[in-house]
């Protein structure tokens, strides 16, 4: 099912004409994304593939993001996937709190880059965060950082709350997900 993301109104971007995410739980403590980007790729500022690794920091740049809640309220994780396939994982214990490095398997990311496409998909496996398998619905928060090689930086979510860009805002958990075995 793909969710466009829309470009935050304060955002000064403008390589990218749209962003679409095709999100999938195959299993029920699984999660795999594909973002799309569309525009003029040639403008944003995309590093190289290098080997996939764990890296802080990740959203100063070009990145994906999707933050989960298995219940509303509280608790939830993020996860962040550049393009280089560098990631990260973290868990907060609420709004911005206690965040921990979250312990999970290497994600498996993919990229692909085209003049007027970028694809970056990501495959999770969540058995170490979540315990026993669950069929909860899953609410999620899908975001992007685009840099371009002019310096300009756009900020898209499914939603965003009033004010400035904050992925980590519980208006911006604004899609549900559920498990169909």
């Amino acid at each position: 099912m793909a969710q466009a993301l829309k470009q935050h109104p304060s955002s000064r971007g403008l390589a990218v004409g749209h962003i679409e995410v095709d999100l999938a739980r195959p299993k029920p403590r699984s999660l795999v994304l594909s973002c799309t980007v569309t525009g003029n790729i040639g403008d944003l500022n995309l590093p190289a593939v290098a080997a996939a690794a764990r890296s802080d920091e990740l959203w100063r740049h070009t990145c994906f993001e999707a933050f989960l809640q298995t219940s509303p309220g509280g608790a939830y994780f993020e996860f962040n996937f550049a393009p280089s396939t560098r990631w990260a994982a973290y868990r907060f214990d609420g709004y911005r709190s206690g965040m921990l490095a979250a312990e999970i398997d290497a994600p498996q990311i993919e990229v692909r880059s085209e003049p007027t496409r970028f694809i970056l998909r990501a495959a999770l496996e969540l058995d170490r965060l979540l315990g026993p398998p669950s069929d909860a619905t899953w609410h999620l928060g899908i975001s992007a950082v685009i840099e371009e090689t002019s310096g300009n930086i756009s900020y898209w979510a499914l939603a965003h709350p009033p004010g400035k860009a904050d992925f980590h805002h519980s208006d911006c958990f604004a899609h549900e997900l559920a498990w169909r075995p």
